[in-house]
C-alpha cells in the first residue's frame, strides 16, 4: 500500500509538472510572485476561522467536553499535517492526534472522537458538494460533463460514508480485531480499548444527537469558508468571480480530494480538477493552474506549522489521567 500511494505521489507530481507546463509558466509564476503581501493573507485568511471551526466539529464529536480547546486546535494541526505528508491514506494523522491528547483523554474516548469527527467531516462534504451541484447546474455549468462526474463522485460519497457510519454501529472495531486474529495478523488479546470504541460510537450515534449535528454544522461552515478563500485569491489574482461561482470551484476540488484521498495531498488531481473547472466556467487553464498553486503555499504554510505543533506537544510531560483527577 505504502508503495503504491509512494507511486500515485509521483505521478501526481508529474501531472502537476505537465499542468504547469502547458500553461505559460512565465505566466503563472509571475502572477503568484505579485500577490506580495496579499499571499500572507491569503495564508492567514480565512484559514484560521476554518481551522477554529473544523476544531469545534471535532470538539463535539467527544462524548464529553473534557479536552482543552487550544490542545485540540494544536492537535489538528499536527494530525493534518501528518494526513498530508506521508503514505497514510489519511489515517495516519488520525492516529497522531490520538496520540497527542494522552493524559487529556483516555484512548478510547480520543479514537472514538477522531472517528466520528472523521464521519462528520465527510457528511457534511457531501452536503457542500450538493450545494455546489445545484449552483453549477442553475447558474453556472448546467451542460458540462464534469457535473456528471462530479455526481458519480456524489454517489460513492454516499454509499461510503453511509456504509462507514453504520459499520460504526455494528461494532466495527471489535469485529475487524476479530477477523484479523483469525487471518493470525493480529494477535489474540483482550481487545477492551476496541470493546470500549464499539460501545462508544453507538452510544453517541444513540444518545447524543445533538453534539453530532453541531460537529456536522460546524464542519460545514469551515467548507463554506473555503469559498471565501476561493473568491480572495482570485480576486487578487485579477480575476474577479461570483461567491457562487467560488463556492462551486471549492465544492468540486473538495470532491476531488475525496475521491483520491490515496494520493498524499491529492498532488496533480487537485490542480487537474481546478484547470477542469476553470476552463469549464470560462476563466481559462492558466488561471486555475495560478489558483491551485497559490493554494499550495497556503498548504505548505500550515504543513510547518501543524509539524511544529507536533514537534512541542510530544515534549510536553503527560499526566495521567488518575493524577489529574487526584490532583
Amino acid at each position: 500500500m505504502k508503495l503504491l500511494r509512494a507511486l500515485l505521489l509521483v505521478l501526481g507530481v508529474v501531472m502537476m509538472g505537465v499542468l504547469i507546463a502547458q500553461n505559460d509558466p512565465a505566466e503563472v509564476f509571475a502572477s503568484i510572485a505579485g500577490l506580495s503581501w496579499k499571499l500572507g493573507v491569503l495564508v492567514c485568511f480565512p484559514s484560521v476561522l476554518v481551522i477554529l471551526f473544523d476544531t469545534l466539529g471535532w470538539r463535539y464529536a467527544f462524548l464529553h467536553d473534557r479536552v482543552p480547546f487550544r490542545t485540540l486546535i494544536w492537535a489538528r494541526l499536527a494530525g493534518e499535517a501528518f494526513n498530508l505528508t506521508t503514505p497514510t491514506a489519511g489515517v495516519g494523522g488520525e492516529a497522531v492526534k490520538t496520540w497527542l491528547l494522552r493524559g487529556h483523554a483516555p484512548v478510547a474516548e480520543s479514537v472514538l472522537s477522531v472517528v466520528v469527527a472523521k464521519t462528520t467531516i465527510m457528511i457534511a462534504q457531501g452536503l457542500f458538494l450538493v450545494l455546489g451541484l445545484v449552483l453549477a447546474w442553475l447558474v453556472a455549468i448546467p451542460d458540462s460533463p464534469l457535473l456528471r462526474v462530479m455526481l458519480w463522485i456524489l454517489v460513492l460519497e454516499i454509499i461510503g460514508v453511509g456504509g462507514f457510519a453504520v459499520a460504526q454501529t455494528q461494532g466495527l472495531f471489535g469485529r475487524g480485531q476479530r477477523f484479523l486474529q483469525r487471518l493470525r495478523l493480529r494477535r489474540a488479546g483482550s481487545g477492551e480499548t476496541l470493546d470500549s470504541v464499539d460501545q462508544g460510537l453507538a452510544a453517541f450515534y444513540r444518545s447524543h444527537p445533538r453534539r453530532l449535528i453541531l460537529s456536522i454544522g460546524f464542519h460545514l461552515v469551515a467548507w463554506l469558508l473555503g469559498a471565501i478563500e476561493v473568491y480572495l485569491t482570485l480576486h487578487f489574482l485579477g480575476t474577479d468571480v461570483s461567491l457562487t461561482t467560488a463556492l462551486v470551484i471549492e465544492a468540486f476540488g473538495t470532491a476531488i480530494r475525496f475521491a483520491t484521498f490515496m494520493i498524499p495531498a491529492s498532488v496533480g488531481a487537485q490542480e487537474g480538477i481546478f484547470v477542469a473547472t476553470f476552463s469549464a466556467l470560462g476563466l481559462g487553464s492558466t488561471t486555475g493552474v495560478s489558483f491551485a498553486l497559490t493554494r499550495r503555499v497556503r498548504e505548505i504554510a500550515w504543513i510547518v506549522v501543524g509539524l511544529i505543533a507536533f514537534a512541542l506537544m510530544r515534549e510536553r510531560p503527560v499526566r495521567t489521567l488518575e493524577r489529574e483527577s487526584a490532583g
